[in-house]
């Protein structure tokens, strides 16, 4: 089977192409930098080298595939980012019609349910729903927790500041990105999904203290808890880090979704689920290695 893949050799997208490399299929990595050729090319896959904003390179690339992943790369200056997210998703529709392509496995996100108030992830909502106007094309959502690898951007904080926390608190539901790649490669070489479905991914539930606990003790802070921000301290601590305002404010909303619980009450309630098998004490060394080079 021949399978195109977004999102370059990123965190997901590379343990993806090596699991379907590894099962004999043909697969094309669809990338915006030139100089990841070699290594694409290293994994027995084929390099697209464009953009995911240039539909007729979507179009040929897409053409003749029997599915497709696609997920849209973060765009951290774009000054509008929940506009800019809808905008790939309608992109990607257009190429997916024009292409012929009849499966199709999106990344979405926990908390896509809410059209506002869960910063880029609301922008999320809406591509869900662009690729609804598709007919004769099975869309599969996939709806995975907060990533491990989001932790990294407190390791910085933790070795200057001895603390870590975020303007949310309470359960906090992970993933690891490979458990992501492992359902995504199921679904795509199964295709056994129908119409128009999503399904929740989520490798660990913790309280905010038990991450802190476990991550501390990665780093040599047994005693170490988790410090609730408010959303002003989260969006000042954002924009004097040089995140740009728009992207500090959906970063910030985003958080603050979680805390209500709003942003996983759909995950709650939900049968579709997918449970991974990477739990967070595993991610514990990339962590403590990420502290010891902050």
């Amino acid at each position: 089977m021949r399978y195109i893949v977004t999102g370059s050799l990123g965190h997901i997208s590379k343990p993806l192409v090596q699991k379907l490399v590894a099962a004999g299929h043909s697969v094309t990595v669809i990338s915006s930098k030139a100089d990841k050729k070699a290594e694409i090319e290293s994994l027995g896959a084929v390099a697209a080298i464009g953009s995911i904003e240039d539909v007729p390179f979507l179009i040929r690339t897409f053409t003749g595939a029997d599915a497709v992943y696609t997920m849209t790369p973060p765009n951290y200056a774009a000054p509008d980012y929940k506009a800019y997210i809808v905008s790939m998703g309608k992109k990607y529709v257009e190429a997916i019609k024009k292409s012929g392509v009849k499966y199709v496995v999106n990344l979405s996100s926990i908390g896509a349910h809410m059209p506002e108030g869960c910063g880029p992830v609301s922008g999320l909502h809406f591509v869900e729903k662009e690729f609804e106007s598709l007919t004769d094309v099975h869309v599969l959502h996939l709806r995975p927790a907060s990533f491990y690898y989001n932790f990294l951007n407190s390791a910085g904080m933790l070795k200057h500041t001895g603390m870590i926390g975020n303007n949310f608190g309470d359960t906090l539901v992970i993933v690891d990105p490979n458990d992501i790649a492992d359902v995504a490669a199921e679904a795509l070489m199964k295709r056994t999904f129908t119409g128009k479905t999503h399904l929740y991914i989520v490798s660990d539930e913790r309280t905010a203290d038990e991450v802190a606990a476990i991550l501390g003790a990665a780093v040599g802070k047994k005693d170490l808890a988790w410090t609730l921000f408010t959303d002003e301290q989260t969006l000042n601590g954002l924009k004097q880090a040089g995140v740009p305002a728009n992207l500090a404010e959906n970063l910030t909303e985003m958080g603050s979704a979680l805390r209500r619980g709003d942003m996983t009450s759909d995950y709650f309630k939900s049968k579709n689920v997918a449970k991974g098998k990477r739990k967070l004490e595993q991610f514990a060394p990339v962590f403590a290695e990420a502290y010891r080079n902050a």
